[in-house]
C-alpha cells in the first residue's frame, strides 16, 4: 500500500480540500448536523477506504441520499434516523454474502457516461454563487452550502440575473480568478517541470494563496465576509467536542417505519455505490477492477460505524474518486490518509480551516467538473450514433434539471432497455428475394440466433406480406433459440399458406423439410426451443 505514497500523499491532500465542503455541504442538504457529514466523511476515508477493494475509489456522505435523509430525518427524528442508518449498514453486508454485488454491472455505458457528465455539469452550476460570492440562493437563503438539489435551474437562473446586476463579491471572484489560474498553471505547465511540482499540488497552493487573501484583505473594500469562508464547527473543550456526536435511539428499533427507511437507505447507497465503482473503474487509468461484493462489505460496515456515532449514510462518491484519479492517486493509502486528515483538521485546525475562501474550493470543483464533463465526451457520444447518444442524454438531462441522480440513471437506463428493444425487433430476421429483376416468387428469410416473443409484430408483418403463389424459403440453421409464440405464428400461418397457395420450405441443421404439417412438433423434435 507504501509502494506508491509519493503518489498517494499529494492525492490525499487533494481529496480532502475536495471532501471538506461536500461533507459540510450535504449535511445542510440533508437536514442533518454539519459535524454528522465530517464524521461520515472520516469514516468513508478511514473505514471504508481500508475494508475496500477498490484502489482509487473514496466514500463520504451521499449526495444521493439527501433528499431521502432529509425526509426520513423530519419524519423520524435524528437520533431515531441513526437506528435506520445502522439497519442499512446491515442490509448492505447481507447484500454482499448474497453476492448481490453485480448489479452495477447491467447498467450499460453510455448511461454511466451520462451519470458522470451530469454530475461534472452539477458541479460546475453549484458552485457559480461560491465562485462570485453571491450574497443569496435562489430560495432568498444566506447559506452557501444550501443544496437545493431539486432547483437547480432556477438556483442557476437566479444566478445568471445576479451576475448581469452586479451582485457578487469582488473579493471573491477576484481570488476564484486567481485560484483557477494556479490550477491551470499547475497542472499544465509546472507539473511537468520539476517533482517539487507534482508533490505539492495545485490545490493545497490555492487554498494557501487564499488563506493568505483573507487575512491581509478582510479589513479592506476586497475582502471576504464570514458567509464566504467554509464554517466548520470550533469546539471550545473536549466535552463539547464530545458533545458534537450523536447516537442511535435503540428503543424505536421496532417500529416499520424505521426498517423501511434502513432498506430504503441500503439499497440506494448500494446501487449508488456500484454505479460509482462502475464509472470510477472506468476512469482509472491503471484499469483495476473493484470486487463489488467486498466494496458493499465495506460501505455496510461503514454504514453500521457512521449510524453509531452520528454520521450520515456513506457510498463511494465519484466527485471524491474522480478528483483522487485526475491528482494521480495509485492505492487506497490516498483515502485513507485523506480521511485522517479530516479528523486532524477537525481536531486541531478548524479555525484555519474557517479562513478559507469558498472561491478557492469552488475553482477546484469548477476543474474536477469540467473533466467529467468535457465537451469532446458530448462529441464523441453523437459520433457512435443514436443507440449511444440517446440513453446517454436521457440520464445527462433529467439529472441536470432536477438534481436527482438516481432519476437520471433510471430514465438512462429505461431508454437504453427500450434501443434495444427495438433493436431485437429489427435484427430478428434476414428477409431476401432472390434476383431484383426476375420475380420468380422466391423468397428466403433467414432467422437470428435468438428469436423471442419480443419479434412476433416484425416476423408476423413479413409473413402477412408475402404475395400469394410465392416460394418461402425458412432458413433456421443459425437459430439456437425459438420462443414458443414464434413456433405459434409459424404454425398459424402453415395453415394460411395453404389457402393462399405459399409453398414453404424449411431449412435446418437437421435438412430441408417441405411444408411441415406441425412446426411444433418439429421443433420439440429437434429441440430448437
Amino acid at each position: 500500500m507504501f509502494k506508491y505514497i509519493k503518489n498517494d500523499l499529494p492525492a490525499s491532500i487533494v481529496v480532502f480540500f475536495v471532501a471538506l465542503p461536500l461533507c459540510l455541504g450535504i449535511a445542510l442538504a440533508s437536514g442533518a448536523p454539519l459535524f454528522s457529514g465530517l464524521i461520515a466523511g472520516i469514516i468513508g476515508g478511514i473505514v471504508v477506504g481500508a475494508l475496500s477493494g477498490s484502489n482509487i475509489g473514496v466514500s463520504g456522505p451521499a449526495a444521493g441520499l439527501a433528499a431521502i435523509v432529509l425526509v426520513a430525518i423530519t419524519s423520524l427524528g435524528y437520533e431515531n434516523f441513526l437506528v435506520a442508518v445502522v439497519i442499512g449498514g446491515v442490509i448492505q453486508l447481507l447484500f454482499g454474502v448474497l453476492r448481490l454485488g453485480i448489479i452495477g454491472y447491467f447498467f450499460p455505458s453510455s448511461v454511466i457516461k451520462g451519470m458522470l457528465t451530469g454530475i461534472g455539469i452539477i458541479i460546475i452550476l453549484k458552485q457559480i454563487r461560491f465562485f462570485f460570492g453571491m450574497d443569496k440562493n435562489v430560495s432568498g437563503d444566506i447559506d452557501f452550502l444550501k443544496v437545493e438539489w431539486n432547483n437547480l435551474l432556477s438556483g442557476l437562473l437566479n444566478d445568471i440575473n445576479a451576475l448581469l446586476s452586479g451582485n457578487i463579491s469582488i473579493g471573491a471572484t477576484v481570488i476564484g480568478i486567481i485560484a483557477i489560474g494556479i490550477l491551470l498553471l499547475w497542472s499544465n505547465v509546472l507539473s511537468k517541470k520539476g517533482k517539487i511540482f507534482q508533490l505539492i499540488q495545485g490545490p493545497l497552493v490555492a487554498v494557501v494563496v487564499g488563506i493568505i487573501y483573507y487575512i491581509t484583505t478582510k479589513d479592506g473594500s476586497m475582502g471576504l465576509v464570514e458567509s464566504q469562508l467554509v464554517s466548520v464547527p470550533v469546539p471550545d473543550s473536549f466535552d463539547s467536542f464530545k458533545g458534537q456526536f450523536s447516537f442511535p435511539n435503540f428503543a424505536v428499533i421496532s417500529k416499520p417505519e424505521i426498517w423501511i427507511t434502513g432498506f430504503t437507505i441500503a439499497l440506494v447507497a448500494s446501487l449508488e455505490t456500484l454505479l460509482c465503482v462502475e464509472a470510477t473503474d472506468k476512469l482509472d487509468p491503471y484499469k483495476n477492477v473493484t470486487p463489488t461484493n467486498r466494496e458493499l462489505f465495506a460501505q455496510g460496515t461503514g454504514n453500521i460505524i457512521s449510524g453509531l456515532i452520528g454520521g450520515l449514510p456513506i457510498t463511494q462518491v465519484i466527485v471524491r474518486s474522480s478528483a483522487n484519479i485526475q491528482s494521480g492517486g495509485r492505492t487506497k493509502l490516498s483515502a485513507i490518509v485523506h480521511g485522517f486528515f479530516l479528523l486532524i483538521s477537525v481536531i486541531l485546525i478548524p479555525t484555519l480551516l474557517n479562513k478559507i475562501p469558498l472561491a478557492v474550493l469552488a475553482a477546484v470543483l469548477f476543474i474536477v467538473g469540467f473533466k467529467l464533463a468535457k465537451p469532446s465526451t458530448f462529441k464523441t457520444m453523437f459520433s457512435l450514433g443514436w443507440k449511444q447518444w440517446l440513453p446517454f442524454m436521457a440520464t445527462v438531462l433529467p439529472m441536470v434539471i432536477t438534481g436527482d441522480l438516481l432519476l437520471g440513471i433510471g430514465l438512462g437506463l429505461a431508454v437504453g432497455i427500450v434501443v434495444i428493444l427495438l433493436k431485437s425487433f429489427q435484427n430478428s430476421h434476414f428477409l431476401h428475394k432472390e434476383g431484383e429483376d426476375v420475380d420468380d416468387g422466391k423468397i428466403k428469410m433467414t432467422l437470428a440466433e435468438e428469436v423471442t416473443f419480443f419479434n412476433k409484430g416484425a416476423i408476423l408483418k413479413e409473413l402477412d406480406n408475402l404475395p400469394n403463389d410465392s416460394a418461402l424459403e425458412l432458413d433456421v440453421t443459425k437459430t439456437r433459440y425459438l420462443d414458443n409464440d414464434i413456433i405459434e405464428i409459424l404454425d398459424d400461418f402453415a395453415f394460411k399458406a395453404k389457402e393462399r397457395n405459399i409453398n414453404i420450405k424449411l431449412i435446418s441443421e437437421r435438412g430441408i423439410v417441405e411444408n411441415p404439417d406441425s412446426y411444433l412438433e418439429f421443433f420439440k423434435l429437434n429441440k430448437k426451443n
